[in-house]
């Protein structure tokens, strides 16, 4: 029997799965894990972090010496529809979902959950950089891939420990949103705009766990929130918690002389008068108010400097699918963001507009989530696309389409179609027809959380071959 405790993760491709596998190792555990794919981002990130995988499901890939489960939440692990799981659930072992288990691994630490519609991952991939950069070796764990980090977890030795809060659903028969596992300190509220209206039908509904949340804030905590954001300034002010407040147009830390190119500039004002010069590499306005997020916490806790916030800022590299060049060698720049939502997908639009003005912009979109897939939500492809010359609407995701009122393909062409935008069907097996359309001058925005079918590799593949 080995010495080690042995955790086995049911579902470790998945994003937060994989980083809480890093987690658990870097603390000493055995781990091992399963899944019915891999690929992006997550991928790469079991290979470097060197975590064991086996595909697909099955019941054979749990060892004798398992001691613990974590088990996602994903569809595809239904105790009632996944061997695996139900071998797991036989065993009479403990069984966890992650946000359980990064309580447990942080439940003594001084933690700051960065919670909100948008914006989350991008703020507390910021705040950990500028940290470690400066010299404080915090925890953190991103659901993402921050290209700043070596990893997108690491337990550090600082008692400050960053988390990535999300709202949804902690595991199958975990109701509870999952950042109410991760005993905040402090919380980062970037925004509360209706998400996930498959779990939270109204706007009632979705800003209930965030009431919660603040709740959960402890009297010597503070609540760091978004005063441009009228949804997560309401319930913060709400909470009757302690407040700092941050934005571009408001707020007690706030960005002016805002300067936008290949490197964008602007000055912090502080509420103490104090003012610093920042830089960045990283494109558009909402990356310019999660950078003021980031200030915001970091100096109002006396965690950094000034001049080291200044130089950490500038060498911060962004986060995988939030708009980075996955296409450098081209001629025609190819930019991938992470289009969950609406809010995601305009300020993504919006950044490339602002960025590439006289270039053509032809964007590439899969209606991935459940929000872009719901009928209650058609509205969103109304203006979504204001910018776009032209738009390739991939099919639809169809897992989970029998739990909530699914859009067709069809459905979602003619909609954005009607907005006078020119609109395309994608084709996965068949990328060359987009690369067909593009030409010199031209911009291309990939917008999905998915992997566009697995194509996403053959048509960066593709434009970069016909444009470099």
């Amino acid at each position: 029997m080995p010495d080690k405790k042995n955790i086995h993760i049911i579902g470790l491709c998945g994003v937060g799965m994989s980083a809480t596998g890093l987690l658990l190792k870097e603390a000493g555990f055995e781990v091992t894990g399963s899944d019915a794919e891999c690929y992006g981002p997550p991928k790469d990130i079991l290979d470097r972090g060197g975590l064991q995988l086996r595909m697909p499901y099955s019941p054979d890939n749990i060892s004798p010496y398992v001691d613990r489960f974590v088990i996602g939440r994903n569809a595809k692990l239904s105790p009632e529809t996944n061997a695996e799981v139900q071998a797991a659930h036989a065993s009479g072992r403990p069984i966890s979902s992650f946000p359980e288990m990064l309580g447990e691994l942080t439940r003594d630490r001084q933690n700051v959950v960065v919670a909100g519609s948008y914006g989350k991952s991008t703020t507390a991939s910021i705040i950990a950089h500028v940290l470690r950069h400066s010299g404080v070796d915090a925890g953190y764990f991103i659901g993402a891939e921050p290209v700043s980090l070596p990893l997108p977890a690491g337990l550090g030795t600082h008692p400050t420990f960053v988390l990535e809060g999300d709202e949804y659903p902690s595991a199958h028969d975990d109701a509870r949103a999952k950042f109410m596992h991760l005993h905040p300190r402090d919380v980062v509220l970037t925004s509360v705009v209706h998400d996930h209206v498959n779990v939270y039908p109204t706007f009632a509904d979705y800003q209930k766990p965030f009431r919660e949340l603040l709740a959960l804030t402890p009297d010597e905590g503070i609540v760091v929130v978004c005063a441009d954001e009228p949804g997560a300034l309401a319930l913060a002010e709400e909470s009757g918690k302690t407040l700092v407040t941050y934005g571009i147009d408001h707020g007690q830390f706030r960005a002016t002389n805002i300067r936008f190119g290949s490197v964008t500039t602007f000055t912090l004002l502080r509420p103490d008068g104090g003012n610093i010069e920042l830089s960045t590499t990283l494109l558009g306005r909402h990356n310019v108010e999660d950078i003021v997020a980031a200030a915001s916490y970091v100096l109002t806790r006396d965690l950094v400097s000034p001049e080291a916030l200044a130089t950490s800022v500038a060498s911060f590299g962004g986060v995988r699918r939030r708009l980075d060049n996955i296409a450098p060698d081209s001629q025609v720049p190819v930019y991938e963001g992470f289009g969950s939502s609406y809010e995601k997908a305009r300020s993504a639009i919006e950044a490339i507009r602002l960025h590439f003005p006289a270039h053509r912009l032809v964007t590439i979109f899969e209606p991935h989530t459940f929000g872009w897939r719901n009928r209650a939500n058609l509205s969103w492809y109304d203006d979504v696309f204001a910018g776009s010359e032209l738009v390739f609407v991939a099919p639809p995701e169809t897992q989970g389409s029998g739990t909530h009122d699914q859009l067709s393909h069809e459905e979602i062409l003619q909609r954005i179609a009607a907005t006078g935008v020119r609109t395309e069907t994608y084709d996965p097996n068949n990328v060359e027809r987009a690369v067909a359309e593009l030409a010199p001058g031209d911009v291309v925005l990939v917008l999905t959380s998915g992997s566009l079918e697995g194509s996403l590799d053959a048509l960066r593949e593709g434009i970069t071959s016909r444009f470099s």
